[in-house]
């Protein structure tokens, strides 16, 4: 048997050579790119043109939202005729609704943790987009990203960011339509059920909102609500069904709008209307003045409603106001009300005022100036308090001092110190006040809205 070598031609110069013939020369249209892409999973792939920017509430506001904007392969712009004459918005949340984790975890592990909620989901994006007319767009907490540079923070932290934004381009890439999406990063005016995400949508998009069509338009959502039952978990929470109540749209679960589920069940932890004072109730709560001076303290949780009080009820009867947060501490506040006081007039103590031992210091000066201290108790439950504050801290009509979003340690730290006040610890007497929106028209179509 031959060796291998053997086999194979052997190179001879006694053979003439012939030069090869000749060849035009053409030249190549593929890309080192095109041939990367060829072998990149399509999920991998990036997408042919994606926007990104950040944006704050205002010029002056941190920038929380981040925005992303998709033009597809094809080249077709989201701003061309055929595109503004689309006054249907298709709105969707983005995971648990768009997509799942494929690893199935809770959280995607990395950019190309992703898989498609149902199979149906690209087609039905893509119908609503070509054959229906409407314009589709991505609208999402994202509270797990920051856009905050933190050189500080642990290196998996401050890879959320790029991680996120490769998963959109991956998404949006199979998708392939003229698509955008809003993400919010923190707990402000951005953050769903609030609009701050939709008013910059329409505004993107040129959009009046006399002119939208809202009978026609959708938003699909996962936080719906929904009570546990036919072994599904209850959701987490109604932030979605909410957002499109305050935006006057129809709501969808994903089972309901991909899969033509029936609708299951759902609750939410309050509703604000419950609150809206009976015009015919209006003035029935009057607080009365009994003493020529004394002192009258509050009681109650951030956001119970015990400015506005004063503002209603004491200010008229010439009692001076003394507010922590406008005097940072105890001592300054006890040093402003003595000179109220040296001066004969009356003072409002606004404070918390959530235990025993800080009343005490009140209930001392009272006695110490020989005169009644007189306590006003609020009881408005922690849901109302933390929806009063989002409404005062987000809307100029409603926020005469300027006030700022409070951190939720602010409502857990009143409940956690909180002792009922009691006659005993020297009160001539206790007034117990139960929240109910009193304001005007304008201000209870602002108030009645879902905040939190």
């Amino acid at each position: 048997m031959a060796s291998p070598s053997s086999s194979k031609r052997k190179f001879s110069t006694d053979r003439p050579i012939s030069p090869p013939p000749l060849r035009r020369k053409v030249q190549s249209t593929t890309t080192q790119n095109a041939v990367a892409s060829f072998f990149t999973p399509t999920s991998q792939k990036a997408p042919e043109k994606i926007t990104w920017q950040e944006r704050g509430a205002d010029d002056d506001s941190p920038r929380t939202l981040l925005v992303g904007k998709y033009v597809p392969s094809d080249g077709s712009s989201t701003h061309d005729a055929e595109e503004k004459k689309r006054r249907k918005v298709a709105a969707f949340d983005f995971d648990s609704t768009l997509i799942l984790t494929a690893s199935g975890k809770k959280f995607s592990s990395d950019p190309q943790d992703w898989k498609w909620w149902h199979p149906s989901v690209p087609g039905t994006l893509r119908k609503l987009y070509r054959e229906d007319g409407y314009r589709v767009v991505v609208i999402s907490n994202q509270g797990g990203i920051s856009l905050k540079p933190d050189p500080k923070a642990p290196k998996a932290h401050q890879n959320k960011l790029s991680t996120f934004k490769t998963k959109v381009a991956a998404v949006f890439n199979q998708l392939d339509l003229p698509v955008s999406i809003y993400a919010a990063t923190e707990k402000d005016i951005f953050r769903k059920p609030r609009t701050g995400m939709w008013k910059e949508l329409l505004e993107d998009y040129d959009i009046d909102p006399a002119d939208l069509d809202l009978e026609h338009s959708i938003f699909v959502g996962d936080a719906g609500g929904r009570s546990a039952g036919g072994g599904k978990p209850k959701d987490f929470s109604c932030s979605d069904r909410d957002f499109a109540e305050n935006i006057g749209i129809k709501f969808h679960t994903p089972e309901e709008f991909f899969l033509q589920e029936a609708p299951r069940p759902f609750t939410r932890s309050f509703d604000p209307a419950a609150y809206v004072t009976d015009v015919a109730s209006e003035g029935s709560q009057v607080y009365e003045k009994r003493n020529d001076q004394d002192i009258v303290l509050f009681c109650g949780s951030p956001g119970a409603g015990k400015s506005t009080f004063y503002r209603k009820y004491l200010e008229p009867l010439g009692y001076e106001r003394v507010n922590q947060d406008t005097l940072k501490t105890r001592d300054k506040c006890i040093k402003v009300a003595g000179e109220y006081l040296d001066e004969g007039k009356s003072v409002v103590i606004d404070n918390t005022n959530a235990d025993t031992e800080v009343r005490s210091k009140w209930v001392e000066l009272a006695v110490k100036r020989s005169i009644p201290i007189r306590c006003v108790l609020f009881t408005a439950p922690p849901e109302i308090c933390k929806h009063n504050d989002a409404v005062r801290a987000l809307n100029d009509l409603m926020n005469p001092e300027k006030r700022s979003l409070l951190p939720s340690v602010a409502f857990t730290g009143f409940t956690s110190r909180y002792q009922r006040p009691a006659l005993s610890e020297g009160f001539q007497d206790i007034t117990e006040v139960a929240f109910k929106f009193e304001g005007s028209a304008a201000e209870q179509q602002i108030w009645t809205r879902y905040w939190t």
